[in-house]
């Protein structure tokens, strides 16, 4: 209970609730679009810049064990995903697929919030963690779209280029290689811009996300019960699963924690990208409303201080 109130009583998760607030109360804020993409190229960039910092300081062989992990558990999970999906879940193939590939992605919203609360709860962590969100981002969209046996030609490779050339992959492997090439001297000079306020940068992503997500809310009706059960239970078992694990590879208790909320986030970023072009006729309405509406509220909350609770166990 302590953990999950400390988690709670945070900017970053506050400003979220604001958000949700404010389209409950019919408020007229908003955040621009431009304004808004702003915003998420700027924490994507500062997160690989930050990963790539503390891959310059990890000597290589650390850093075997904890990629094979993270790209065993970027397959795993969509299949897991997807068995749910179709079998309680009842979705047909194409819906299965689609969502079980945001599942199998990241949420790097989530890693960051995952982030933030191990510092408050004064754990330590791992500073490779921002490489490992850059690995995991792609395998489960890959899988996902391979469930759905896409027959359209160029579909797959469509998607594919998708990934690898979207914002989100690209501004974090650019930002992990400069920062990995410069090192902490070099990156000092513009620390002040991109490490400094990433916290209060953060704070305006999520108020919007919170508008975004509060938007969605009646779609949980459409979806029923069943997927918003699932939506709840793919991140307390995934999650589980990558906390003990990280351990076994040699993971911190703190970068244990970070690495269960990774593995138990879904991407609404890259995989909705990806989704739109290899499967246009999977339903927005189902995936986006688990990945935003159910599962990112519901790591926030609930999620993140149980993985740092399990963490903290078998440390």
């Amino acid at each position: 209970m302590d953990l999950l109130l400390q988690n709670l009583i945070s900017p970053v998760v506050l400003a979220f609730l604001l958000g949700i607030i404010a389209r409950a109360v019919r408020s007229d804020l908003e955040i621009p679009a431009a304004v808004y993409q702003g915003l998420s190229i700027y924490l994507l960039f500062a997160i690989g810049l930050k990963g790539g910092v503390a891959l310059s300081e990890t000597p290589p062989l650390k850093l075997i064990g904890p990629i094979l992990l993270t790209l065993s558990l970027g397959v795993l999970t969509p299949l897991v995903a997807y068995a749910f999906l179709t079998r309680f879940g009842r979705l047909g193939r194409i819906d299965a697929a689609a969502t079980a590939a945001h599942y199998g992605s990241v949420s790097a919203v989530t890693f960051v919030a995952a982030l933030e609360a191990v510092k408050l709860a004064g754990m330590p962590s791992d500073g490779y963690l921002p490489a490992l969100v850059a690995v995991l981002e792609v395998p489960g969209i890959i899988v996902g779209l391979l469930l759905a046996r896409q027959s359209k030609a160029g579909g797959i490779k469509s998607a594919l280029h998708e990934i690898i050339t979207g914002k989100s992959i690209f501004l974090m492997i650019g930002g992990l290689v400069i920062g990995a090439a410069c090192g902490p001297e070099k990156i000092e000079g513009v620390k002040p811009f991109f490490i400094d306020p990433f916290k209060g940068v953060l704070c305006l992503f999520l108020l919007e996300l919170g508008i975004v997500a509060a938007g969605r809310i009646r779609d949980l009706k459409k979806a029923g019960w069943r997927l918003i059960f699932i939506g709840c239970l793919l991140p307390v078992l995934h999650g589980t699963i990558a906390t003990i694990a990280a351990g076994w590879v040699g993971m911190s208790p703190g970068g244990c924690a970070v690495f269960g909320a990774m593995v138990g986030s879904a991407s609404y970023i890259a995989a909705p990208a990806a989704v739109r072009i290899a499967l246009p006729e999977a339903s927005p309405g189902i995936y986006l409303t688990l990945a935003l509406g159910v599962t990112f509220p519901f790591n926030l909350a609930i999620g993140i201080p149980l993985f740092l609770k399990i963490a903290q166990y078998f440390a």
